[in-house]
């Protein structure tokens, strides 16, 4: 019984044993002539480094020895990992850069590239938010001065005024130190006509019960000629933040009201239907 258990510990331990040292040709025949199991001949020999013979001479020595074919063919097996080239590590993937991980991920960070419009950029529940405002189709009219303009026989200027409907934007803050941005399209630098914020009028609307109005320009018998009212006009500066984007700065906090960026194209006074950019400021 006792030897039968120090060979059990001897078959357990003996690929370790061997795999401290490198094996050939004649550890494999020497593992054979032991009397030990091929299926533990062949763990030994995968387990350990060697250098072995494959010629036609080295493999029929070993069939010679009593080596069986699954013996022979873990050596060759060994002998044929060992020739292949090392294959190089897979390099880890790169970490995604932080600004475009952002870019790819946040709607409302200003710096990334966005649909073409003028954009509101306000303070949320949790935290800036980036609203695109809708462009409204106003029509424009005649107001003050027709009578003056007919007494004088056309002298007198005529006020023309751009008219929204509806009493209010469909988009608003309560935050009056809003930020605007600006994305004009890549291709042409250009959203409805327009290439820089220089090209708007920033307005603050004559409310009606059932409208908006702002007054575009004039005109009488002589001619037409721009220009808003200065009572409605509300400064801006603006900042090219990169080709295309541009952030645009209030002149100074906007009081509760509705207010429009009215494009320069849309200041001629005629009576074709053109487009604005509204919003609203309500109380907070």
């Amino acid at each position: 019984m006792r030897k039968s258990f120090l060979a059990l510990v001897f078959l357990a331990i003996c690929p370790l044993l061997v795999a401290q040292q490198a094996l050939n040709n004649g550890s494999v025949i020497k593992l054979v002539k032991a009397g030990l199991s091929d299926d533990l001949i062949v763990s030994t020999i995968n387990a350990a480094p060697g250098t072995y013979d494959t010629s036609a001479e080295g493999l029929i020595a070993l069939k010679k020895a009593g080596a069986s074919d699954k013996v022979v063919s873990a050596v060759v097996m060994k002998v044929a990992e060992a020739s292949q080239p090392a294959q190089p590590p897979i390099p880890p993937l790169a970490p995604m850069n932080a600004t475009a991980e952002q870019n790819s991920t946040d709607p409302n960070d200003p710096n990334s590239s966005h649909d073409p419009g003028i954009y509101m950029y306000t303070k949320g529940q949790n935290g800036m938010v980036l609203t695109m405002l809708e462009s409204s189709v106003y029509s424009s009219g005649k107001t003050g001065g027709m009578f003056a303009t007919a007494l004088t026989y056309g002298i007198a200027k005529t006020k023309m005024k751009a008219v929204v409907q509806g009493a209010h934007a469909s988009v608003s803050t309560s935050d009056s130190s809003v930020l605007f941005y600006f994305y004009f399209e890549e291709e042409n630098k250009s959203f409805g006509g327009s290439t820089t914020p220089n090209e708007y009028t920033l307005l603050k609307f004559d409310q009606k019960s059932n409208s908006r109005e702002t007054q575009t320009g004039s005109m009488n018998a002589f001619g037409a000629s721009t220009g808003t009212d200065v009572n409605a006009a509300s400064g801006f500066t603006y900042k090219k933040i990169k080709p295309g984007i541009y952030k645009v700065t209030p002149a100074g906090q906007l009081i509760p009201g509705e207010y429009c960026f009215l494009p320069a194209g849309g200041q001629a006074g005629t009576a074709a239907a053109s487009r604005l950019f509204a919003f609203g400021i309500t109380a907070q």
